[in-house]
């Protein structure tokens, strides 16, 4: 079974729509900070490394995503 705690230079993705922050459901950021179990920051960048945005987010609002194969 993979580990699923989120770590620092972890890949995430949004599970909801922020509108105020211009950012959609599924967009792929990069956990920057770890502040406990449930809270980290996340920066969401462009397709050139260009930060779009940066903020804190919890467990509810991302999802770790697994480049690795694994067993189901």
């Amino acid at each position: 079974m993979k580990d699923e705690t989120i770590k620092i230079l972890d890949i995430v993705a949004l599970l909801k729509d922020l509108p105020n922050e211009k950012l959609l459901r599924g967009q792929i950021g990069t956990v920057v900070e770890r502040y406990s179990d449930t809270d980290f920051e996340v920066e969401f960048s462009d397709n050139n490394g260009k930060t779009i945005f940066m903020l804190t987010l919890n467990t509810g609002d991302i999802m770790l995503l697994h480049n690795e194969l694994v067993s189901a």
